[in-house]
């Protein structure tokens, strides 16, 4: 049985999400302490099913991040919207010559 479903992950809040994943981190090196000193561990598939949920965890993360998959819209979805502001305009810059040209007009000035 994994230890939590996609479905728990997606519906999480994005702390609590970093929170467990903390808290994954920390019992999967504690697992992995104790198998390296030779001791016996009580279920040796735990540490395959921390790692799953560990990367399923940065998976939503991520797609939220980056705005892709299904767990982005319902993060979005949630957000309440904010109104949107005027874009300002940027003041119109001169064109700039390259430097190559810019070494030969000075030249011709000389």
């Amino acid at each position: 049985m994994p230890i939590m479903r996609m479905k728990e992950i997606v519906e999480m809040t994005s702390e609590n999400r970093q929170k467990k994943l903390a808290d994954l981190r920390v019992e999967l090196s504690r697992l992995k302490t104790m198998i390296k000193a030779g001791g016996a561990v009580e279920n040796p598939t735990k540490v395959r099913e921390i790692r799953r949920t560990i990367a399923q965890i940065l998976t939503v993360e991520n797609e939220i991040k980056l705005g892709i998959g299904k767990h982005a819209k319902k993060e979005e979805e949630e957000k309440p919207k904010k109104k949107a502001e005027k874009p300002e305009k940027k003041a119109e810059k001169p064109e700039k010559k390259p430097k190559a040209k810019k070494e030969a007009e000075e030249t011709k000035a000389r």
